[in-house]
C-alpha cells in the first residue's frame, strides 16, 4: 500500500491524543487468530521497535494502530493525524509519482482547509457580541494554527525536494508512472510523501528495506527528531540500535508482549541468555520425566525381597504385606501426581538454529576443467552493468555491497541467467557445465496465491523428495501455516518458503539478494551464520550493515556498475 495518513476525528471539534494506547486488543483472519489480548502504550517521546518472528502480527498491529483494519476486540487510541507506512506499495497502472507525493499530503491539505475556515469564523456575522461563539472561534483558529505551524504547512514544495533528495530519488521526474519506477524506488517515494505529511504519530513497516547507507542515515536523524510517537517494524539490526528507545517483541510464548527499555545488542545478549535458561530447564525437565517413568513403571512397585513369607508367620506376613502395599501405592500416586503436573507445564523445546548442516548435502560435485563456475568477461548491461571481469569459485563467499542503483540485484540476476548481457558488447557469459544456480530474490512472489505452502514445495520439489524430507525439516515454517494459502502469509512468511525451497535441493551457487529483508531478525542471523558452512558458493548482494561489518568472507564494492574489491578490515566495516 502506499504511505496512507488516517485522520480519525476533526482537529476543530476537540484536542487530539498525543500518544498511541492499545486496550485488549485480539485479531485474526478467519479462524487464524494473530494477536491476542495485548495492551500497549505508547508515549508522545517513544520510538517503539516491533520484533518477532515472522507471521507474528507485527504488520497487522501496525495496521489496527493506524486505523487501516478494526480490530476484532479492544480499542485503539491515536492521534488525529497518524501516518501509516505500508510494507508494499500498491498503486494503479495510471499513478504517478506526484499522485504518491499527494497523497501524503491530504492531511495537510485538510489542516489548510480548516485553517482557512477557522479565520472565516473568526469573523462571521454575530461571532463578536457573543462572547461564548468568540471565544469557541478564537479556541478553533489557535488549534488549527498550532497544527499548521506544527506540520509546516507553508514550505511544503521546500521539505518535499529536501525529503525526495534526501531519500535518493531526486533524479526522477514526478510525472513518471509508478510503473516505470522499481518497486524499491516507489518505496523511498511512499516514505518521502508520509514524512512530508508531518502526522503527528508514524508508524512504519520495515522503513529501510530500499534504502542505502546515505537514505538509512537521512531518515534516522528524521525520527529521531520527530516530535510524536513512532512505532516501527524493521529487520534493520543496526538502525533498531540506533533508532529505537523501547523494544518491544510480539512473542506468543510468552503470551503477549515483552517489554525492553535499552538497545538491540543489549536485547541480543540477554536473549542468548534466556536461550541459555530455556535449553537448561528443557534438558532437566526431560530428564526429570524419563526418571519419573522408570519410577513409575519399576522401582516404585518393587517390593522389598526379605518380605517373604514364613512358615510361622502367616498373620505376621499379612500385616507386613499390606503395609508394602501401601507404600507402593503411596509412591506409584505421588510419582504420577508428579508426571502428569510436569508433563503439562514443561517447557517446549527451543526451535532449532537454521544450519546447512540439518539439510540434504549440496548438489553433485562437478566435473574440474579449471575454470570458475561462472565467469563474466566485458559484461554490460545497458545503463545498469558494466563489468570487466567477475567470477565465482567453487568454495566463493562473497559479499556485493554498494548504493542503491549500483548494479547489485542486475549482477545477481545476470549471474542466474534471468538477465541477458547486451549481444552488442560482445561480452561472455561462462558457465560451468551441469551446474546448477538459485537466487533467493528480494521480492517473492508466487502465482497462485491459493496454493498452500505444503502444495508448492510439492510441486516444486516433487512428491518422493517432499515425502522425505519435510518442509517442516527447515524449522522456516510452522505446522498452522504450511496448509493456508500462501496468499494469506506475511510477506516474511512467503520469503521462508522461498527459502526452504533452495535448501530442499541446494545449488552449487546460491545467490541472496538482500537476505535480511523481511526475514525475523533472529533468521536472519541464524542464516547469515549459517552461510559459511554452506556446501556450495556464495554470493550475497546487501546493504545490511550489520551483515557487513560480521561478513568474513571477501567484500566486493559495486558503484555505478563498476566492481572493485574492498579489504575486510576498512574503516566501514570496523565502525
Amino acid at each position: 500500500m502506499r504511505a496512507r495518513l488516517v485522520n480519525a476525528e476533526d482537529i476543530s471539534r476537540r484536542p487530539s491524543p498525543t500518544h498511541i494506547r492499545v486496550d485488549g486488543v485480539s485479531h485474526s483472519y478467519g479462524e487464524h487468530p494473530v494477536l491476542t489480548d495485548l495492551t500497549l502504550i505508547v508515549d508522545k517521546k517513544d520510538r517503539l521497535g516491533l520484533i518477532g518472528e515472522n507471521g507474528v502480527g507485527k504488520s497487522t498491529l501496525l495496521r489496527l494502530m493506524g486505523g487501516a483494519e478494526a480490530p476484532n476486540v479492544g480499542r485503539i487510541t491515536r492521534p488525529t493525524r497518524t501516518g501509516l507506512l505500508w510494507q508494499e506499495v500498491q498503486f494503479l497502472p495510471s499513478d504517478t509519482v506526484n499522485d504518491l507525493i499527494e497523497s501524503g499530503l491530504a492531511g495537510l491539505r485538510g489542516l489548510e482547509r480548516e485553517l482557512d475556515a477557522s479565520g472565516l469564523a473568526l469573523s462571521a456575522p454575530g461571532t463578536s457580541a457573543d462572547p461564548l461563539l468568540t471565544k469557541r472561534a478564537n479556541d478553533r483558529y489557535s488549534r488549527a494554527l498550532a497544527a499548521a505551524e506544527a506540520a509546516d504547512v507553508w514550505n511544503v514544495e521546500t521539505r518535499r525536494d529536501e525529503l525526495i533528495a534526501g531519500l535518493g530519488v531526486s533524479g526522477i521526474p514526478l510525472d513518471r508512472r509508478l510503473d516505470e519506477v522499481s518497486g524499491g524506488q516507489r518505496s523511498r517515494f511512499a516514505l518521502a510523501a508520509l514524512l512530508l505529511g508531518r502526522p503527528v504519530a508514524l508508524l512504519l513497516d520495515e522503513p529501510t528495506n530500499h534504502l542505502d547507507d546515505n537514505a538509512t542515515d537521512f531518515l534516522r536523524k528524521q525520527l529521531i527528531n520527530w516530535q510524536g510517537p513512532v512505532v516501527f517494524a524493521s529487520h534493520d539490526r543496526a538502525f533498531l540500535d540506533e533508532v529505537a528507545t523501547v523494544l518491544i517483541d510480539i512473542d506468543p510464548a510468552r503470551d503477549g508482549l515483552t517489554r525492553f527499555s535499552g538497545t538491540y545488542t543489549a536485547y541480543l545478549a540477554e536473549k542468548a541468555a534466556e536461550r541459555v535458561r530455556w535449553e537448561h530447564q528443557f534438558r532437566s525437565e526431560q530428564a526429570e520425566l524419563q526418571r519419573l517413568e522408570y519410577t513409575l513403571n519399576v522401582t516404585a512397585r518393587e517390593v522389598a525381597n526379605d518380605y517373604g513369607r514364613k512358615d510361622h508367620d502367616k498373620v505376621g506376613f499379612d500385616f507386613k504385606a499390606g503395609n508394602v502395599e501401601r507404600a507402593v501405592a503411596r509412591r506409584v500416586r505421588n510419582a504420577e501426581q508428579h508426571y502428569l503436573e510436569l508433563e503439562e507445564n514443561q517447557v517446549w523445546q527451543p526451535p532449532s538454529v537454521l544450519s546447512f548442516g540439518g539439510i540434504p548435502k549440496g548438489a553433485q560435485p562437478l566435473e574440474d576443467d579449471g575454470k570458475p563456475l561462472l565467469e563474466l568477461t566485458d559484461a554490460r548491461v545497458a545503463g545498469r552493468l558494466h563489468l570487466d571481469s567477475f567470477t565465482v569459485e567453487p568454495d566463493a563467499r562473497l559479499l556485493v555491497t554498494g548504493p542503491n542503483g549500483a548494479g547489485k540485484s542486475t549482477l545477481l540476476s545476470v549471474l542466474a541467467g534471468a538477465i541477458k548481457l547486451d549481444k552488442q558488447a560482445g561480452g561472455t557469459f561462462y558457465k560451468r557445465k551441469g551446474l546448477r544456480v538459485a537466487m533467493l530474490e528480494q521480492d517473492v512472489h508466487f502465482p497462485d496465491p491459493e496454493l498452500t505452502p505444503r502444495s508448492i514445495y510439492e510441486i516444486t520439489v516433487g512428491e518422493k523428495r517432499a515425502e522425505a524430507l519435510t518442509l517442516f525439516s527447515f524449522g522456516l515454517l510452522t505446522e498452522r501455516d504450511i496448509d493456508r494459502s500462501v496468499g494469506e502469509l506475511s510477506v516474511g512468511q512467503q520469503r521462508r518458503l522461498a527459502l526452504a525451497l533452495i535448501l530442499a535441493k541446494p545449488p552449487h551457487v546460491f545467490l541472496l539478494d538482500e537476505p535480511s529483508n523481511h526475514l525475523s531478525l533472529t533468521l536472519a542471523s541464524e542464516l547469515e551464520d549459517a552461510l559459511g558452512t554452506y556446501p556450495g558458493a556464495v554470493v550475497v548482494a546487501s546493504h545490511d550493515r550489520w551483515l557487513r561489518q560480521r561478513w568474513g568472507g571477501t567484500r566486493l564494492e559495486l558503484t555505478h556498475g563498476r566492481i572493485a574489491e574492498r579489504p575486510l578490515a576498512d574503516p566501514e566495516s570496523a565502525a
